[in-house]
């Protein structure tokens, strides 16, 4: 079953625009979100595996990304995170949630805001807090994104720098998805959207909020990831917070798809511990 054909699509409607997404399967609910210049096939090696588990699966895709409305002008985690709790109520809460970079950080801000709409969380290349840097180099990123992400060039930065994010092994589909990347970003407003959301982004809202998440969290961290000062450390910070996390070596920013053979098995094994043995469903959490 292929769940990420158009012809699948669905739109959850929201104040500024439409998120679109892809559902399929029965079972427990599982939602996927991708990262920042993303597109929800980026999920494609768990989805199959997801689905033959016995999970309804839905991915959706961000914000002026994929196939979701350009109309947006509200970017970010905290954005993110209402419109994945707004689709969790539309598919019938609560669900396990599987989240790469920015969108690990908007799982969590849900986890946090709705407890009841989040049975557990799968994080990949997480980012749940900002990384340490003076106020002048966070000025100046958004001073470079502004620069990089505008016509004619950045439709071909964001492909290179994708590239570059996926250090150690590569996917053997990985040209294939920066190609419909760049297409994607070529459509009118697209490019706009991402560098509003680039310009937007800041992960000390999800910080501040992460004693109060609740629910299981697996996180998988590539320990060639170049987002992270130090990846074993950010691991190893994830851990002492009371969550399971797992340092994913040869790979970068992506684990769940460069190296599936590693972060998949371990994301099922995780699901099925949050499920009743009775009913099949989530597990009911004090």
């Amino acid at each position: 079953m292929d769940i990420f054909a158009s012809q699948d699509l669905r739109y959850l409607a929201r104040p500024e625009g439409r998120i679109a997404y892809t559902v399929g399967g029965t079972g427990p609910l599982v939602v996927a979100v991708p990262g920042m210049g993303d597109l929800r096939s980026s999920y494609r090696e768990l989805v199959a595996p997801l689905l033959a588990a016995g999970y309804r699966v839905a991915v959706m895709d961000l914000r002026g990304h994929g196939s979701s409305d350009t109309t947006f002008h509200t970017h970010g985690d905290v954005a993110t995170g209402h419109d994945l709790l707004a689709l969790i109520g539309e598919l019938g809460e609560p669900a396990t949630v599987l989240g790469n970079s920015m969108g690990a950080a908007a799982a969590a801000w849900a986890a946090a805001e709705n407890p009841r709409a989040i049975a557990g969380l799968v994080l990949y290349g997480p980012f749940l807090r900002e990384t340490p840097s003076s106020p002048f180099v966070r000025a100046a990123t958004r001073v470079l994104y502004r620069l990089a992400l505008a016509k004619p060039w950045g439709v071909a930065f964001w492909g290179s720098f994708y590239r570059s994010l996926n250090k150690g092994a590569r996917a053997p589909w990985l040209e294939q998805h920066i190609a419909a990347i760049r297409s994607n970003l070529a459509e009118p407003g697209r490019l706009r959207s991402l560098r509003d959301l680039a310009l937007q982004l800041d992960h000390s809202v999800v910080e501040k909020r992460l004693d109060e998440v609740t629910a299981p969290m697996l996180a998988f961290v590539g320990a060639l990831d170049p987002d992270y000062p130090n990846p074993a450390a950010e691991s190893e910070w994830i851990a002492r917070k009371g969550w399971q996390s797992q340092l994913v070596e040869n790979a970068g920013h992506y684990p769940h798809a460069q190296r599936p053979e590693a972060t998949v098995p371990g994301t099922l094994e995780f699901l099925a511990g949050l499920r009743d043995d009775a009913t099949g469903e989530w597990a009911a959490r004090a």
